[in-house]
């Protein structure tokens, strides 16, 4: 099951596509049947108000882990979050604190597990393009970088490790619920 605002434009027998223009109105009866949840959802916070923030990464996540979690109790949940994000809540950037309220959440969740993905930069492999033109301009300045960054799995790790790392951790289980580049890299290779 995808749950999202615009269709993938993918067909397989075993793919279910839901659009909704606003994740807090899913309706919870698409969301059962399912054993982990990879949730990928962000915004970024440049020109938003930390009540804005708030709204998009924490009480949407929350709400929607709640209602997930309600129709499959025994399942994971994977959280796409940020590097930087402050367990802590007390950094100095909102968008930290904002992350980290909503991981320290998740992870109360009654889940059977769940685990926080922090990925840095991300090379974008498999012709996966951005759909913000300044993250494009990065990726196109940082691709010639990327053959010294993979060296440095602290530093960088690319959209196959992300998606590997994803199922390994539900599939093979993580000690880490924290995952940050180097804990990523290091699943995807297992």
């Amino acid at each position: 099951l995808i749950v999202n605002r615009k269709t993938l434009d993918f067909n397989h027998p075993k793919l279910k596509e839901v659009l909704v223009v606003d994740f807090s109105e899913v309706n919870v009866a698409d969301l059962e049947g399912f054993d982990t949840c990879f949730f990928c959802m962000g915004v970024s916070a440049m020109g938003m108000s930390e009540e804005q923030y708030r709204n998009l990464t924490y009480d949407l996540t929350l709400d929607f882990a709640r209602k997930f979690l309600e129709q499959n109790p025994d399942s994971v949940f994977c959280y796409v979050s940020g590097a930087g994000t402050d367990s802590r809540e007390k950094s100095r950037m909102m968008w930290a604190r904002v992350k980290g309220k909503t991981e320290n959440d998740l992870l109360k969740m009654s889940f059977k597990a769940a685990y926080m993905f922090r990925p840095g930069y991300i090379q974008p492999l498999r012709n996966i393009k951005s759909r913000f033109k300044s993250y494009k301009i990065m990726h196109s300045l940082l691709k010639p970088l990327y053959a010294v960054l993979k060296h440095f799995p602290a530093l960088a790790t690319n959209t196959t490790n992300v998606g590997t790392a994803m199922i390994k951790a539900v599939v093979q289980g993580s000690n880490t619920k924290i995952l940050n580049n180097r804990e990523i890299n290091l699943l995807a290779e297992k």
